[in-house]
């Protein structure tokens, strides 16, 4: 179960930082989940039902709602042929011939077929569940604060992967499958843009299941500014005194510090 915490930490994104969305959390069923309702409104696009958890909604989806292809990519259905030859691609001058839109295809990341078929959403703060995903829908302030705590016990390296389509496989399959924190920038993905589901320059983060605890315990233990951004006088004298100290060191090294 999502720990209060978690949620508290979570919502102070949105309070102190600012973030435009509320945090949404996205646990994968391979049966019909209980207690849960599903989704009445119309069918949409897959990227499209985060966005309708972050008005307070609490739902699952199936295939049925998906006008998409987020389906593809949970493995609810297979690679339908026309669009995975490419011809969709080259229609959408997305990709100069059919052929550099296959490729996509041949390396898709897919949750395997069978195991995920309904989606449940909910906002953070009214998780009841252990989640697959958290999602993120940030401005630069508060991808700061997340991308820091990513890497801030673990060292974890930041990678941002995914294609000019289908970026919904990237963000929602490909955390679960290889266990990495994933993010793209709003404003260049093909199906996010074209049905303006956000505005342009908004940092999406997907935290999958093994990374959630450790993210957790960053944002509650570390500066949410580090020291080298805070203006305040005795912050700025503290970093001063951390850093002669570093050159103490190197001095007993024969050596010297060029940080400044």
């Amino acid at each position: 179960m999502l720990s209060e915490k978690a949620k508290e930490l979570f919502g102070r994104l949105v309070t102190e930082k600012n973030m435009p969305y509320p945090a949404v959390a996205i646990r994968f069923h391979v049966v019909r989940p209980k207690n849960v309702p599903a989704y009445e409104g119309e069918k949409m696009a897959f990227c499209q039902f985060l966005s309708e958890a972050q008005k307070g909604k609490h739902f699952y989806i199936s295939k049925e709602n998906d006008a998409c292809y987020g389906k593809v990519a949970m493995g609810m259905e297979p690679k339908p042929p026309v669009t995975a030859f490419g011809q969709a691609g080259e229609d959408f001058e997305m990709f100069r011939t059919n052929s550099s839109n296959r490729k996509i295809y041949q390396e898709l990341p897919v949750i395997e077929p069978g195991t995920v078929n309904y989606v449940e959403y909910a906002p953070v703060s009214e998780c009841d569940f252990n989640p697959d995903l958290i999602f993120c829908v940030a401005n630069q302030e508060a991808a700061d604060v997340l991308l820091h705590a990513t890497s801030f016990t673990t060292g974890d390296f930041w990678e941002s992967k995914s294609t000019p389509v289908l970026s919904c496989a990237w963000m929602y399959a490909y955390p679960v499958i290889s266990g990495k924190v994933n993010f793209v920038t709003t404003g260049f993905y093909h199906g996010l843009r074209r049905r303006k589901i956000y505005p342009a320059g908004l940092t999406m983060i997907s935290i999958p299941y093994n990374k959630i605890d450790g993210v957790v315990t960053a944002l509650d233990e570390m500066p949410w500014t580090a020291i080298a951004f805070r203006e305040d006088e005795e912050s700025k004298q503290e970093l001063k005194r951390r850093m002669d100290h570093w050159q103490e060191m190197a001095a007993e090294l024969n050596s010297h510090v060029d940080l400044h």
